[in-house]
């Protein structure tokens, strides 16, 4: 798969932004972008932080007093299936900028262990989650547009060949 993209993986928890988890969040994020249809150079911007981070992120921005396991900053209000155009580019580097994703590197753990499979397939599926976030994908109801998202999950997932481990 081309590297069309900017993926910038920081971490401010050591050994967070590991060699293997930086290959796998931009392999993931790349091919969600595939499969959702994002043919042109765009930039993602991740953090891999702790509980206590994510908790005063998730206060200041969202007013939401808990850690969590991810949060999603899309740059562009869209719906799934709509996609910003080249004029949103930005003039300085030709790319796309679609957003932001904050990941707990401590939910990542705490939640594979709870679901029963490995901490790779738990981060894969929070930088799906949080990629789709940022295109437009939204769960807020128990009906039809979380059932889509999980659909969206579930495929991108198997199409990565990634199982609950």
């Amino acid at each position: 798969m081309a590297k069309r993209h900017y993926i910038p993986v920081t971490a401010d928890i050591p050994g967070a932004a590991s060699e293997g988890n930086c290959a796998l969040i931009r392999k993931v994020i790349r091919t969600a972008l595939a499969a959702e249809g994002v043919d042109f150079p765009c930039e993602v911007d991740v953090l891999l932080t702790d509980d206590a981070h994510i908790h005063t992120i998730n206060r200041e921005m969202r007013q939401v007093d808990r850690p969590t396991d991810v949060l999603s900053f899309p740059e562009f209000d869209l719906t799934p299936g709509e996609l910003p155009g080249p004029e949103d580019a930005d003039p300085g580097t030709g790319l796309v900028p679609l957003g932001d994703m904050v990941i707990s590197m401590e939910h990542v753990a705490a939640q594979a262990k709870e679901y029963g499979h490995g901490k790779r397939r738990e981060l894969s599926y929070l930088v799906v989650h949080s990629t789709l976030h940022l295109l437009g994908y939204d769960h807020l109801d128990e009906g039809p547009q979380k059932a889509q998202m999980r659909a969206r999950e579930e495929a991108i997932l198997a199409e990565l060949g990634i199982t609950r481990e």
